[in-house]
């Protein structure tokens, strides 16, 4: 936000005793190298500003991109009438004077330069063709997407926030097919950095390693059928989070906004406290301490500063993934996740770092005590219901696990299962030398959509009698 913008900011004028300023500007740049041959560049530029206004009893707000010192005023005008109109209808009675006036800094971990441009080609150029091993090999496809992301903060009460994001984040993707057989390997490791993410998550001949396990994947068994224990580990174990407990706690979701379009939640308000959601080894946190994790922040859209915080505790419910407003419509504890995607969009509630806390055990030994199960890795295929409760999950990548010992890699594995029970069989967590941190930059929401980021860091985690199948899923 520059010095003559925050000028204009500061000059404003409204009836309402708090309104503030929130100013998004997002740069996103993507490269991608496919068969060879490059992609034509993707450079986008985001920027605006959403003006939000506090009356005795209501509340208005209004975006515009017009950063003129006559638009930013014409959008506060607007949010004002909205805040006045709304006395009296709103279901929280707002109190301007109870209004934050938060200070404060932000930013991402400082990370290394990026290369020219010339040399970001000539890497991807050189993952796609080293996966060229085989006339099998039907797609290669390596790309980088980076984004710088600003957020500043203003109130007419003194409160001035700047927060900072960066993020590089590397993918790759080889496909594999014979006759009606298709198998993809895929690599991905979101986090919040600089050009360091290309080396630190082993981007660099991923092109050959990733070629060769879809190879492997196209000449092994079926996965086989049956109750067994399921071994995830901490790639697919993200979109376990995601879809199964991180939705389920968002309290907004569980107050009914979302109802007609993303769906509601299996959980109520009076399971706070009380309710067993997984086994005593379940501990998960809402943790934004984690710099490098995709959402970690100091303060959210509304200022609140964050903080880590149990949401599940020994297995039991502690808390939901509600923002202030959430909070107050419930009477229940929360977190600071009130969240936009943009200067268009108001905050609602969205997990930000959801992670499951290290538990005791190495690989070696979960891998060790299993009769006979499956390990499963990245993520394919998902599908789960509207109340977040019943999901069937399908991974790229499985290998056979009998009285103790790895047996094989197997192809299509998929699992079943509903949320209130499944994570009541898990029974093993691994320790903190297995903990990996994950995210991904996709989560839709919201009407209007609102598509943001999401972090997710997880160990391995075993669970007992899954209903797994073989086959696509």
């Amino acid at each position: 936000m520059s010095p003559e913008l925050l000028k204009r900011a500061k000059a404003l004028r409204s009836t309402a005793p708090y309104w503030s300023l929130r100013y998004h500007e997002e740069k996103r740049e993507a490269i991608s190298m496919r068969q060879d041959t490059l992609d034509p560049p993707r450079l986008s530029v985001d920027r605006g500003v959403m003006l939000t206004a506090v009356t005795d009893g209501g509340y208005g707000y209004c975006a515009t991109s017009d950063l003129s010192q006559s638009g930013l005023q014409a959008a506060l005008d607007r949010a004002t009438r909205w805040a006045e109109a709304t006395k009296g209808k709103s279901v929280v009675k707002f109190d301007p004077s109870k209004m934050a006036a938060p200070k404060g800094e932000y930013a991402s971990p400082r990370g290394e330069p990026l290369p020219a441009r010339s040399a970001l080609h000539d890497m991807l150029a050189a993952e796609c063709k080293a996966a060229k091993v085989d006339a099998k090999i039907v797609e290669r496809r390596a790309s980088i997407e980076m984004v710088d992301d600003e957020r500043t903060y203003v109130t007419n009460t003194g409160g001035e926030l700047r927060q900072r994001f960066q993020y590089v984040i590397p993918h790759m993707r080889v496909v594999a097919n014979a006759g009606g057989d298709t198998q993809a390997r895929t690599l991905e490791h979101a986090q919040q950095g600089g050009f360091e993410q290309w080396a630190k998550h082993g981007f660099a001949g991923s092109g050959a390693r990733l070629a060769a396990d879809a190879l492997k994947l196209l000449a092994a068994p079926n996965c086989p059928s049956g109750t067994m224990d399921v071994l995830l580990m901490p790639d697919q174990m993200m979109l376990q989070i995601h879809e199964s407990i991180g939705h389920p706690l968002e309290l907004d979701r569980i107050l009914g906004d979302e109802r007609n379009y993303a769906g509601t939640s299996f959980v109520t308000p009076g399971m706070f406290g009380s309710y067993r959601y997984g086994s005593e080894l379940l501990n998960v946190t809402y943790d934004p301490t984690i710099r490098e994790e995709m959402a970690a922040f100091g303060y959210d859209d509304d200022g609140t500063p964050t903080a880590k915080v149990f949401l599940i505790k020994d297995g039991i419910l502690t808390a939901p993934l509600g923002g202030k407003l959430s909070q107050a419509r419930a009477g229940l504890p929360g977190t600071a996740n009130a969240r936009s995607s943009g200067w268009n969009r108001p905050p609602i509630d969205r997990m930000g770092n959801i992670n499951i806390e290290p538990g005791a055990s190495s690989l070696e030994e979960m891998i060790a005590s299993i009769k006979r199960g499956v390990l499963m890795r990245t993520n394919v295929s998902w599908s789960i219901d509207d109340s977040r409760n019943k999901f069937q999950f399908g991974c790229e990548w499985g290998e056979l696990i009998e009285d103790g010992k790895l047996k094989g890699v197997v192809k299509n594995p998929n699992y079943r299962g509903i949320s209130a029970t499944f994570w009541r069989s898990l029974r093993m967590v691994g320790n903190p030398s297995t903990f990996e941190v994950l995210g991904t930059l996709y989560c839709g929401k919201g009407e209007p959509n609102q598509s943001i980021h999401t972090g997710h860091a997880a160990p391995p985690c075993l669970f007992a009698n899954v209903d797994v199948f073989g086959g696509a899923a």
